[in-house]
């Protein structure tokens, strides 16, 4: 169905041209050749080109359709169909019923602690903490990041557990930082769970950032990996600090650094671009873009269909937005980087831990006088492992699932 097509097959909407059209209070936001425009109180956004937007601003200072479209005819030369561009308006629920009241943003909940996390005094202690830890690594080198640094005990069991549950509240401090540094801009935010390669994940949406100025952007954005970083720079100084009189780590120490390592693999899995990970987000709304993971992907096809002769499988370039089509001709290359990085960390980092451990286990049930507590940690630790990959299976189908029943919606419409 084209865009004309959809158009036509909207419903009518009742209006009085020569009435005030009813709308909520909409903020504008001009990036580039485009200006969003939209309701912060449910986060509906739509991008229009300047003329479209200035328009819709004279409906809502109260314009009647016919004032604003004979506006438009003598200030551009050309007729606007206001029919189409009310039900434009209507489908982004701009348009007020007559009984509905003026909406209202609900007040937010935790600015205040937004603005502190954020404020100067912060930063100089965020700053000193990583400054510390860095110090303190380039001094002691058994502070250095370490996959062996896991095995902080002989039980499987208790490292897959401690770790895991470490990570809730550290997942949650990751996505807390991105809502903190929103709710500092008066943005609300939603947070919902998801999958990235073999990672599940918790996504904090924000999408009233398209109607904020680019510049005040980027701390949302790279707001989680500020957090992943002081937290790792806190546990390897209380790693630090709580050496046994010899110099060996303590306990507490061992399990600083094996949580400290699992979050630096978090940090490292940001490189993976083509993941779509925040870096990304920071690079496409640095320059501008549209969609330029798609755009680089198919560029990077292209290429490959090129060396390998198949014309035929080219896509076309035609359609592609002129920011990402340039941008795209260097990132393409960066997403390349990204399958190297995530193939490198899983080879140096994940696949020994891994392996030790199962290798442990088997050892265990094979190899004779293991003790009935560490047969029971490798039965424990195994049915944890088969959860974990459960639940990915589960989050790959529902994935899947969902992907199909959008391109069966695509077909039927």
């Amino acid at each position: 169905m084209t865009d004309a097509e959809a158009v036509d097959a909207a419903p009518m909407i009742r209006y009085d041209p020569d009435r005030p059209l009813p709308l909520h209070p909409l903020v504008y936001l001009a990036d580039g050749e485009e200006v969003t425009v939209g309701r912060p109180d449910t986060d509906s956004y739509g991008g229009f080109p300047p003329d479209g937007a200035e328009l819709v601003r004279r409906l809502e200072q109260g314009a009647t359709p016919r004032e604003v479209a004979a506006w438009y005819e003598q200030e551009y030369h050309e007729s606007v169909d206001m029919d189409d561009v009310i039900a434009a308006l209507h489908e982004l629920d701009f348009i007020r019923s007559s009984e509905e009241p003026e909406s209202a943003a609900a007040p937010l909940r935790w600015r205040r602690l937004s603005r502190a996390v954020f404020s100067v005094p912060a930063w100089i202690i965020y700053g000193a903490l990583v400054a510390w830890a860095m110090l303190a690594m380039a001094w002691r080198h058994d502070l250095v990041p370490n996959y062996r640094h896991v095995f902080f005990t002989e039980y499987y069991t208790i490292i897959q557990a401690t770790l895991f549950v470490a990570a809730i509240p550290q997942l949650l401090l990751h996505e807390s930082f991105h809502a903190l540094a929103g709710r500092r801009l008066g943005l609300r935010s939603r947070l919902s769970i998801g999958r990235r390669l073999y990672f599940i994940v918790l996504e904090t949406s924000l999408d009233g950032l398209v109607a904020v100025p680019r510049r005040k952007r980027y701390l949302p954005i790279v707001a989680g990996i500020l957090a992943d970083v002081v937290v790792m720079a806190v546990l390897t100084i209380v790693a630090d600090l709580t050496r046994e009189p010899g110099g060996a780590f303590s306990s507490t120490g061992r399990f600083c650094l094996a949580f400290a390592f699992a979050i630096l693999l978090r940090i490292l899995w940001q490189f993976s671009f083509y993941l779509r990970t925040d870096l990304y987000v920071l690079i496409v709304t640095a320059l501008g873009c549209v969609d330029l993971h798609t755009t680089a992907k198919r560029m990077l096809s292209n290429r490959v269909n090129r060396l390998l002769g198949r014309r035929h499988r080219l896509h076309d370039e035609a359609d592609w937005h002129p920011v990402d089509r340039r941008v795209a001709r260097w990132y393409s290359w960066l997403i390349v980087v990204g399958y190297t990085v995530s193939l490198t960390t899983f080879v140096a980092a994940v696949v020994p831990v891994v392996y030790q451990m199962f290798t442990g286990v088997l050892s265990r049930f094979t190899g004779g006088g293991a003790t009935w507590a560490e047969l029971l940690d490798s039965i424990v630790f195994a049915g944890f492992i088969l959860v974990q990959l459960a639940v990915l299976g589960w989050m790959a189908l529902r994935d899947r699932y969902r992907r199909r029943e959008q391109r069966l919606y695509h077909v039927i419409a």
